[in-house]
């Protein structure tokens, strides 16, 4: 049935919207100044295709009205403080199935819909982190222990770059985003951005916000309501895939652009899906961004693998087609090779291996000219091995380990063995750089055997796997990046540095406060269960 839908809808038909823009300081006398915004989320209905009942959905912005899916962009400015009060408008239940039985955020009386606010990849004190922990319910009307204040502080002291804003509750992140909580947000810092000339404007500087998504019959958001193991867990399942793919709220859109250049922000907000994008006319990516930092130096690739959470910046030269006749409008899609769940999983069918279509139109008399470059040089400080930068202090090892029934049924995910309740381990200084092993052991199937007959990872031999040689870190993800890919039966290790990565200086506020941090798997469904731990920060 879900195929059906999906396979019904006529590609191409919507064009792609832009989200609003909030600004998040203002000028006085010549000056940027902070400001304060109030955001909410909202219930409304949401038009994801043209030919598509309207469909329920959980939504951020200033006013039900003008809520969007996904939620307005955030434009923040480098080093000006931005403060932020969230507010739950929420219904008393979620339009979609959840489960109980995985750590969750459950209200008294089982009213309301928990939420809370988390800045992905922003440098912020850990009250305004959006702890799993510091839920709350429509106004403030249920909240938890670790609930710490109404309004967030992001003090935007971080470098430049690309983030994205979304729900953070526990147990329900998964839920909540797939409902449509989630928005991009941007530090711009001009110093920085404005003398490598690239496109830029509302027309020339665009987001892209890619995210799978199912549909029943009648419109309504498709989440499964029985588990992969249901005695185990009636509703929870390891992963979720969506039939159709849409971007910016709509379903395969298509966008209208000139021969020139631009600037694609492409955010993968699904709960599970990787997409590996390429242009159909081969033109290339020129990647000057991963996550929320610049490239050292630009690199150029002719198709790009955007793992859930993961961001990157993006020229396309659309100029630099080839056509019979530069007076001609052309027809490019955006397409998806990657395999679900990737990397070993089912190749993508007619409906998930096409995201989006641009049709190019030939330059008209009155278009202004494109003055636009991609850069030889970026910043610096995106090499993590340039001088300056101290090598790590210590050395961490951390092992994520799927947990299934005797018949193979994914029941749990954990690092290190451990719960999120349990007392954190990780705790480095603030101020140090460590580096951080991380072994990935889900789906390998003789660890797996193992692990069912004596549930010990010592005698399965956990440092027997994830052994071979050395894998090049691609040369677009060197980088200092918030999301990292870690393939099974591999050992990924990142530098990490507890400090601001541009100056090395440490964070202008208190990061060893309560309640702290978190890290975790960005595959939401493993996140919600229960594949994120703590992370203290000590003076």
């Amino acid at each position: 049935m879900l195929q059906q839908v999906a396979g019904s809808l006529q590609m191409y038909v919507d064009p792609l919207p832009q989200m609003p823009k909030i600004r998040g300081y203002d000028f006085q006398d010549g000056r940027v100044v902070p400001v304060n915004l109030t955001i909410g989320m909202f219930q409304k209905k949401w038009k994801f295709h043209r030919d598509l009942p309207d469909t329920p959905v959980f939504v951020y912005g200033q006013c039900v009205d003008s809520a969007t899916f996904p939620g307005p962009t955030i434009v923040a400015r480098h080093d000006v403080p931005l403060a932020v009060t969230w507010e739950n408008h929420l219904p008393d239940h979620h339009i979609l199935p959840w489960d109980p039985t995985v750590p969750t955020a459950i209200p008294g009386s089982d009213v309301g819909v928990p939420t809370v606010v988390h800045l992905h990849g922003s440098a912020h004190p850990p009250q305004s982190d959006g702890s799993a922990f510091a839920w709350f319910t429509a106004g403030f009307r249920d909240t938890r222990p670790s609930w710490t204040q109404a309004t967030y502080t992001y003090p935007n002291v971080q470098p430049p770059g690309n983030l994205w804003y979304h729900d953070h509750a526990l147990g329900l992140t998964r839920a909540n985003l797939h409902a449509g909580l989630l928005g991009a947000y941007v530090i711009e810092k001009p110093e920085v951005d404005v003398p490598m000339d690239l496109p830029c404007g509302d027309d020339d500087d665009l987001h892209l916000v890619i995210a799978d998504r199912s549909f029943n019959a009648d419109g309504s958001l498709y989440m499964n309501s029985t588990g992969a193991a249901p005695s185990v867990h009636p509703q929870w399942q390891p992963e979720y895939f969506g039939e159709a793919v849409t971007v910016n709220g709509k379903a395969w859109p298509f966008l209208a652009v000139r021969r020139r250049r631009y600037r694609l922000c492409i955010l993968n907000a699904s709960n599970a899906r990787y997409f590996n994008v390429s242009l159909s006319n081969s033109v290339p990516f020129h990647i000057i961004g991963s996550d929320s930092s610049y490239l050292a130096a630009p690199v150029t690739v002719p198709s790009l693998l955007i793992a859930p959470a993961e961001i990157f910046d993006v020229v396309v030269d659309f100029s630099a087609m080839s056509s019979s006749s530069p007076a001609t409008t052309t027809e490019v899609e955006m397409l998806n090779s990657a395999p679900y769940p990737f990397p070993t999983g089912t190749a993508p069918g007619p409906l998930n291996d096409k995201v989006m279509k641009f049709v190019v139109a030939p330059n008209g008399p009155h278009d202004t000219p494109d003055n636009s470059t991609v850069p030889e040089r970026e910043v610096p400080y995106a090499n993590v091995a340039s001088p300056g930068t101290p090598a790590p202090e210590t050395t961490r090892c951390i092992a994520m380990y799927e947990y299934v029934t005797a018949w193979g049924q994914s029941t749990h995910l954990y690092i290190n063995g451990l719960r999120l309740e349990d007392p954190v381990t990780e705790t480095p200084r603030s101020g140090t750089t460590e580096a951080v092993k991380m072994q990935q052991l889900v789906g390998l199937q003789a660890f797996t055997d193992c692990m069912t007959r004596v549930n010990d990872a010592v005698k399965c031999g956990v440092d027997q796997h994830a052994v071979g040689p050395v894998v090049a870190v691609p040369e677009h993800e060197k980088t200092w990046k918030n999301v990292v890919k870690v393939p099974p039966g591999f050992v990924t290790t990142v530098v990490v540095a507890f400090k601001l990565v541009d100056t090395n200086q440490p964070y202008p506020f208190d990061a060893t406060a309560e309640p702290g941090y978190v890290y975790h798997c960005h595959i939401l469904d493993h996140e919600d269960n229960a594949m994120i731990r703590p992370l203290k920060l000590l003076p």
